[in-house]
């Protein structure tokens, strides 16, 4: 038995109807994963390409002008084909990839899935968990510097550190350094104990923890003895050029619009940097302006860098770890601090 009728999901009856395609999945589940089991969302379908549809246990029937049934095939041929290379559909991945289709975008959702992305690492190989974690992942490789934003559990930062990795092992770059504000300690580090590194760590933990989860605990370290893995606050950032490197910044709503600038002009040849955060989640006192805020604003006509947005529905943690975040989202729009 598969999952009870969706039934028809109409908007309206179309006057003319010149065409009809009926896509088969494997199984009833496997159609609903398509629109992430909300039939409202076929209806969003119905209405921005103007064919009506019917989803039956493991099929969608599609009628309407010739060149909107070829349009809402391709988009579900297209779904189902990121389906198949093991990424999950989510909300964000529908409604991107139904904008691209009505800006007539095929040819570009056709390069995006036409190859697997798979980075194989010693300890484990890694595969985008939805079309726009993939998204992300090719603009990292096709661009100097990205931003990645967007809240907890998306997978900005975790991949951010596989693409380096791969770079490394690739021998694209010869080093790549890890960075974060230590916003608690103010960046006055020299009252901790320990060294450099023992300093830093704990800001750095859960680079420190993907690092470890690709390459193993046995080479990461050496390769941190060596220097060819760097960690480092942001403030020894100052005065460097950054050649033949991999740069990461983490954290980065924390930095200053002082400290994003600095930063930023590090970069230097053969090199790329990624900058994650979540501008919803600024430890900075209240009088202090997030560097990365700003940054949005200042950098959004330069199109040599890319800013990437995830949403709450790409979160990849566990299922309510997405629904804590929508609930935060709300609180604030209706005006709570």
């Amino acid at each position: 038995m598969g999952p009870p009728e969706t039934g028809r999901h109409r908007i309206g009856a179309l006057t003319m109807s010149t065409a009809e395609k009926t896509i088969h999945f494997s199984t009833p589940r496997a159609a609903s994963q398509i629109y992430c089991g909300h039939v409202e969302h076929l209806n969003e379908v119905e209405q921005k390409l103007g064919v009506e549809l019917v989803a039956r246990d493991d099929w969608i029937q599609i009628s309407g002008p010739d060149e909107a049934v070829t349009k809402a095939e391709s988009f579900f041929e297209f779904l189902e084909k990121a389906r198949n290379q093991g990424m999950g559909i989510r909300k964000s991945d529908f409604f991107v990839t139904l904008q691209q289709v009505i800006e007539g975008r095929i040819s570009a959702l056709q390069d995006l899935i036409q190859d697997p992305l798979v980075l194989k690492f010693p300890k484990q190989k890694i595969i985008p968990k939805t079309l726009n974690q993939k998204r992300y992942l090719e603009s990292i490789f096709n661009n100097e510097v990205v931003f990645g934003i967007g809240p907890a559990g998306t997978g900005k930062t975790f991949l951010a550190m596989a693409a380096a990795i791969d770079s490394l092992l690739k021998g694209e770059i010869e080093k790549i350094i890890l960075t974060r504000p230590a916003v608690e300690a103010g960046e006055a580090l020299g009252f901790l104990p320990g060294d450099l590194t023992e300093k830093i760590t704990p800001y750095l933990r859960p680079l420190y923890d993907a690092i470890h989860e690709m390459l193993g605990k046995e080479t990461a370290e050496k390769l941190m003895d060596k220097g060819v893995i760097e960690i480092a606050p942001l403030a020894y950032m100052r005065g460097r050029t950054l050649s033949r490197a991999f740069v990461i910044l983490d954290e980065a709503q924390n930095t200053s619009p002082e400290q994003m600038m600095m930063f930023l002009t590090r970069l230097g040849d053969n090199s790329r940097m990624i900058i994650t955060g979540d501008i919803t989640q600024v430890d900075l006192p209240r009088n202090k302006e997030s560097g990365l805020r700003q940054i949005t604003h200042i950098l959004e006509n330069i199109t040599q860098i890319v800013l990437f947005y995830f949403e709450s529905f790409d979160v990849v943690r566990h299922p309510l770890v997405q629904k804590i975040i929508e609930a935060y989202e709300q609180f604030r729009s209706e005006g709570h601090s």
